[in-house]
């Protein structure tokens, strides 16, 4: 699992006119989802299911 961050430095994402991470292959807006315990958030793709972690 990549991080967003190395994402975006691998063309994998790219950030939308709003600066939103959205998928480059589906094209769709990534969802979010916190966990307590854990120290980041896992950035979902509804369309292929690639997960990133966002670190804070």
């Amino acid at each position: 699992m990549k991080s967003t961050r190395k994402g975006l430095r691998d063309d994998d994402l790219y950030k939308d006119t709003y600066q939103r991470l959205t998928c480059t292959d589906c094209e769709k807006v990534l969802k979010t989802t916190t966990d307590s315990n854990t120290v980041f958030d896992l950035r979902t793709c509804p369309e292929c299911g690639t997960q990133y972690k966002d670190l804070p």
